[in-house]
């Protein structure tokens, strides 16, 4: 007998709230109602294992059927199905979840996804009317079919159907018709059903295989023939649901390449995921080969609920640098809004969060004290990785410290305290500071390199768009320590000894040099500085302030425009009081070769620093040319 009436409801309609409000993505609609018969399904291998159920199980699968010409599309399940009650309860009634209720039930029993009652609503998205067809488990029970048009009116009677489980028939709006393409549905499983872990079937596929018959070509070569076999869509059974004793590296890239298949290059390496206390958390982060690229795709890692996936943007999940990895987060810890779409902030939130980072410090710990060679030799691979992770998160700082590696220009690694140790009392300034010396590149910086490694200096390589702040970080950290670039100073400037080099110049000389040089430099870009170097140093060196230059790195990398990314390049114009040269500028008699010889020291300090540009370079190619006749 067909029963009508109202879906029992605290607003007039609750299905406008649903497709405006409850769910961003419309396509979500599949996603919940594959769910939804994966859940029935595995609601079957619970009470099935805990004997409520007697009866043999069939191969439990989920089917997703398109039928254009009718314009529906059902979603097939030969779960626990439910009886005319429990379609009154879970469907009718939707203040409660049977999810819910049932994971209540069967807590102990290492139950099923659930807690999302309004999940088979979604189905009015897309649907101006909905069939469900229901057949429960239970012996004896009725088939029940109940319909619903998107209003709150129903109706609900007895069916036939031979098979126990559950149909849900959609029949498509007019205004949701592109969900009657194969190759939309196909897309749409494929990102939130690919690793569900009941089988989904979705069509058929043709594959060529060798006749079974044994028939061969002229040749002796198999014929093949086409095959027709079931499309099944999704993986039940993926890596990281599978314990790290049982893999392999080769089932982990071969897994990487499943989630990644457009990701040519192997991963450097991985962590593996798997916690149950205080909180369920399992999954497999790869590190991908990174460089000094911070552009990097950001929402490689994919959230995951019992293998229902759930998002890509994990930003609320993990600490802001662990977005740089790709991979798998699976956790039904994870707490959710009601349609699944966003994360809600709590205390799990962050100890997650932190557990992960911990475990990936931990792995890199491990990395770098077993094999420290190939640790070595993946550094620049992933090294702006950790760098952003030790200006991030304060707890990574700490444990990475032990780990970092600083490149010296003679290509030896060094953790900080190495280094430190390395250079001893040498790189000490008169004040008792250790003066670490690096460049952001040796072949640009080669001259200023040069100078500091003839004093029998270490100079590090630091490049990439982090390292002002990192180094701004450590010298927080390590108060007796202070960072300068090789050309942010002389040489004897940037190490200060007591044992200063006197100049060989007069007070007088040197103000009249000092004059005479800002004369024939622009004031705005250049300020001259009088320097008593050792004279087999150059005649003039430009330089610009380690402080200046690292705020305007910093401006740059957060988009400021302000302050120092406002102002003008400014440069230091350094002359070698005790160069032989520039004793013969102050020796010249007339003032036009005077103003040649200092042109001409200027421009080659310009060359060395690729600074001499345009118009300036071509005319010191043509007047050098002039004095080489």
């Amino acid at each position: 007998m067909e029963r009508k009436g109202n879906i029992n409801v605290t607003t007039e309609n609750i299905f406008p709230i649903i497709k405006q409000f409850l769910y961003s993505d419309q396509e979500i609609f599949l996603r919940e109602l594959v769910s939804n018969a994966v859940d029935a399904s595995q609601k079957m291998k619970t009470l099935k294992a805990i004997g409520e159920f007697k009866t043999d199980i069939k191969k439990l699968r989920v089917e997703v059927i398109l039928d254009k010409t009718s314009g529906t599309i059902t979603i097939r399940d030969n779960g626990i199905g439910m009886t005319a009650e429990e379609v009154d309860k879970y469907i009718n009634q939707i203040a409660f979840s049977g999810a819910e209720e049932f994971v209540n039930k069967y807590k102990d029993s290492n139950s099923i996804i659930g807690h999302f009652g309004l999940g088979f609503y979604s189905a009015f998205m897309v649907a101006d009317e909905v069939e469900i067809i229901t057949k429960s488990q239970k012996p004896n029970s009725t088939p029940i079919k109940w319909v619903c048009d998107g209003s709150p009116n129903f109706s609900m009677k007895e069916t036939t159907k031979k098979t126990k489980g559950t149909d849900v028939v959609l029949h498509i709006s007019e205004d949701a018709k592109e969900y009657l393409e194969e190759s939309k549905i196909s897309s749409i499983l494929n990102k939130y059903c690919k690793f569900l872990p009941v089988e989904v079937k979705f069509g058929t596929k043709t594959e060529k295989v060798a006749d079974p018959k044994g028939k061969k070509d002229d040749k002796g070569n198999p014929i093949m023939i086409d095959k027709v076999t079931d499309n099944i869509i999704n993986n039940t059974n993926p890596a990281w649901t599978k314990k790290p004793s049982n893999l392999k590296d080769d089932h982990y890239k071969s897994f990487y390449k499943e989630l990644y298949p457009m990701e040519f290059n192997d991963p450097l390496f991985h962590i593996h995921l798997n916690v149950d206390f205080p909180f369920k958390l399992t999954g497999i982060l790869y590190f991908p080969r990174i460089k000094n690229n911070l552009e990097v795709q950001k929402n490689k890692i994919n959230l995951y609920s019992n293998q229902v996936f759930i998002t890509d943007n994990v930003e609320n999940i993990v600490p802001e640098f662990l977005t740089l990895l790709h991979g798998v987060i699976d956790s039904p810890d994870i707490p959710l809004n009601v349609s699944r779409s966003y994360l809600q902030a709590d205390r799990n939130v962050k100890k997650i969060a932190s557990h992960i980072t911990k475990k990936v410090a931990d792995k890199l710990s491990r990395m770098f004290k077993k094999d420290r060679k190939d640790f070595e030799q993946k550094w620049d691979n992933f090294k702006v990785f950790i760098e952003y992770g030790m200006l991030t998160e304060e707890k990574f700082f700490e444990k990475a410290k032990d780990f970092f590696l600083y490149k010296t220009t003679d290509n030896n690694y060094f953790t900080f305290t190495e280094f430190i140790e390395k250079v001893g009392e040498i790189q000490k300034n008169k004040e008792g500071k250790t003066i670490v010396l690096y460049t952001n590149s040796t072949e640009e910086q080669h001259s200023f390199v040069k100078s500091a490694t003839d004093k029998g200096y270490q100079v590090l390589e630091l490049e990439g768009p982090l390292v002002s702040h990192l180094i701004s970080k450590i010298e927080a950290d390590s108060s007796d320590v202070q960072f300068s670039r090789v050309d942010s100073d002389t040489i004897d400037k940037l190490i200060e000894k007591d044992d200063a080099i006197a100049s060989k110049l007069s007070e007088k000389e040197e103000e009249d040099l000092k004059k005479i040089i800002e004369d024939s430099v622009e004031g705005e870009k250049f300020s001259v500085d009088i320097q008593s170097m050792d004279s087999k140093e150059l005649p003039i060196i430009i330089t610009q302030s380690e402080f200046m230059r690292r705020m305007k790195e910093q401006q740059a990398l957060s988009g400021g425009m302000q302050m120092f990314g406002s102002m003008p390049e400014k440069y230091n114009l350094v002359i070698n009081s005790n160069h032989q040269l520039i004793a013969k500028v102050l020796a010249e008699k007339t003032n036009d070769k005077r103003e040649l010889l200092i042109q001409q020291l200027i421009d080659l300090a310009l060359l060395s620093q690729d600074m001499l540009k345009g118009k300036e370079l071509t005319q010191f190619v043509s007047r050098t040319l002039g004095m080489v006749k």
